[in-house]
């Protein structure tokens, strides 16, 4: 069960706050997306506590005009976790479990925004994901996430973005537990196992309701956690189906989809099914997902700042820091005799390694 004191970043173990743990590789994070209806302007933000190696990292992204621009800071923690700045980059909670802020005033790199999330429907709980390699716990964590709309302003390099909660939409998660953070591990569980990773998570916003879908699964194709959820705006209870599955056709040349279909079964054996249309990539490496440079976790001193940008348009989506992705997608939800709605939303895509249903075979095979 969710409370108000899971808005903060103050867990020790994967369970919801009343428990503590050991294991160094203990994360608390704050994760943002938001867009306009259009997709023409899409940001996201993420600001990660890690207790144990005494460090809180944070990144802001911004994609206008085809170029994505990203911020990057990380601070030593001083073991003071409710501290929730990392240089020019902070979140605040207004509201638990309904209303955050985000604000970034770097005036060196002319890069600034303060925008205000607030809640469209309740925040849902996902299955506690928990995954071993061999004897080792490799993830467990657990994960909320909301879908909302969005307040304020951003700015980059001279270009002011208005944003006005009828026109921009996204989703938030908090998660926290254990995956590997900061350094490797200079020794891996025995034999070293093949790298494989499918990740597929889906966050839509509707007119009146949000779906939540996401799937993990190995080489076989099998689930090992896997959820959907149709929620109405304004707070009512969610819907949790009894069965959930997609279909994803790839682009030539990669691993990123080129059209997919989610598929929801409820318990009464009726159905929604949602068409989803990729547009266009938002790369997580500007959130530090993959990154080289500003991996989730990694010590860089007291205080770092940077900055970097690239156009979408350029990216080699086959080499690995721009595997993960999240997609613009817009979406058709297909509810039995209901009026067909139109929404949109993210597919967030990281598949490494053999995926039988996928027909990759290898680590970084390519569809054909």
């Amino acid at each position: 069960m969710l409370t108000k004191g899971d808005e903060y970043p103050i867990h020790q173990t994967p369970e919801p706050i009343a428990y503590s743990g050991t294991d160094r590789n203990f994360y608390d994070r704050y994760f943002f997306n938001g867009y306009n209806w259009d997709g023409s302007v899409f940001f996201g933000c993420g600001l990660g506590v890690y207790p144990h190696l005494n460090v809180m990292d944070a990144n802001f992204a911004v994609v206008v005009d085809g170029v994505q621009h990203n911020i990057h800071a990380s601070r030593v923690l001083h073991m003071e976790r409710l501290d929730t700045k990392v240089g020019p980059i902070a979140v605040e909670v207004i509201e638990p479990l309904q209303a955050l802020r985000i604000t970034v005033d770097s005036a060196e790199h002319d890069f600034k925004a303060d925008i205000t999330f607030r809640g469209r429907a309740r925040a849902l709980e996902e299955p506690r994901f928990t995954y071993r390699q061999g004897p080792r716990i490799f993830m467990d964590y657990t994960r909320m996430t909301q879908n909302g709309s969005y307040e304020g302003w951003i700015e980059v390099k001279g270009r002011r973005i208005e944003v006005k909660k009828d026109q921009f939409v996204g989703t938030r998660d908090r998660s926290w537990g254990i995956r590997p953070v900061g350094a490797s591990d200079p020794q891996p569980v025995a034999p070293p196992p093949q790298p494989q990773f499918y990740w597929i998570w889906s966050p839509l916003n509707f007119e009146n309701a949000i779906t939540l879908y996401h799937i993990n699964a190995d080489a076989k194709g099998d689930a090992w956690n896997t959820a959907a959820v149709l929620c109405p705006t304004g707070g009512g209870e969610e819907e949790k189906m009894d069965r959930c599955w997609s279909d994803i056709s790839f682009q030539s040349g990669s691993r990123h989809a080129k059209a997919a279909e989610l598929h929801f079964q409820r318990h009464d054996g009726s159905r929604i099914d949602i068409k989803l249309t990729p547009k266009w990539n938002f790369y997580m490496t500007g959130l530090g997902y993959g990154n080289p440079d500003w991996n989730h976790g990694g010590y860089k001193g007291e205080l770092a700042v940077d900055y970097d940008c690239f156009k979408t348009a350029d990216i080699d989506t086959c080499v690995p820091p721009y595997l993960h992705i999240q997609a613009f997608v817009e979406a058709e939800m297909r509810d039995g005799d209901k009026p067909v709605q139109k929404g949109a939303g993210i597919l967030e895509q990281l598949i490494i390694g053999p995926h039988a249903p996928s027909g990759f075979k290898d680590l970084l095979d390519m569809a054909p």
